[in-house]
């Protein structure tokens, strides 16, 4: 049976920073990941996907319409656009002219920054082709540093099956937003060990079956550490968060 953490919350190595530090900095951005590791962050979480020339960019979205200046589809750009596009003043003044970040340029950074990665696997419609998406975003996590940890998740199984043919040693976690009944099958047929469960859909009952069962559970995307006081006792492993030092003090 897997030991329950703590009860009074989680352990500084099970808290994820949710886009980066995305409270106080634009989301999926350099900003944000310096804030991260500037609060204490040991891990960041951050979102992949592809331009329509095939070039792996941070960003949640399937356009830039709400985390920029600027408007358009991600399939109608290639990577020499994004010099055009501010993607901080949205968030704040100071933050001007930051820019959607390339994954191989993300990559190094995180190491320079001493922060591990969540790589959350974006398959948008125009992505016609997962074994594409699946390489690239690979390709680029072998420059990584020899200290950054990596873990793959996603709500598509497909994704995270096509990164474990990559690489079995990947930590691949199941995101969700509501759990399945068969959640243990879907989990096993993935391969994973992990879930990723938005933190309302948590229940005591549920985790200590997957405490049971050695499974970790991750609560996506809580900012009120008064929300998951009752689930440390029952075996919730960490939490993933806009903002890490509600949850590092």
């Amino acid at each position: 049976m897997t030991k329950h953490l703590k009860a009074s919350g989680p352990a500084k190595n099970e808290i994820q920073a949710h886009r980066g530090a995305s409270a106080v900095a634009p989301e999926n951005t350099i900003a944000a990941f310096k804030a991260a590791a500037e609060q204490g962050a040991q891990w960041v979480e951050l979102d992949v996907a592809l331009l329509g020339d095939g070039t792996a960019v941070v960003i949640h979205d399937v356009t830039v319409d709400r985390c920029s200046a600027s408007e358009g589809h991600l399939k109608d750009m290639t990577a020499a656009d994004l010099s055009e596009i501010d993607a901080g003043s949205w968030f704040g003044a100071r933050f001007k002219g930051e820019r959607i970040p390339l994954l191989a340029d993300v990559v190094p950074e995180l190491g320079r920054l001493g922060l591990n990665v969540n790589v959350e696997i974006k398959q948008h419609p125009h992505q016609t082709s997962l074994e594409q998406l699946a390489s690239t975003v690979h390709e680029h996590l072998q420059n990584r540093a020899a200290h950054t940890q990596v873990m793959i998740s996603s709500f598509d199984p497909h994704a995270l099956r096509a990164m474990n043919r990559l690489d079995a040693n990947y930590d691949l976690a199941m995101l969700w937003s509501k759990l399945p009944e068969d959640w243990a099958d879907q989990l096993a047929a993935v391969p994973a060990r992990t879930i990723h469960l938005l933190y309302k859909s948590l229940s005591i009952g549920f985790l200590e079956e997957a405490a049971s069962c050695g499974i970790k559970v991750r609560a996506w995307t809580c900012n009120d550490p008064c929300l998951l006081t009752s689930f440390w006792p029952a075996g919730l492993t960490g939490v993933i968060t806009d903002d890490p030092s509600l949850f590092l003090k």
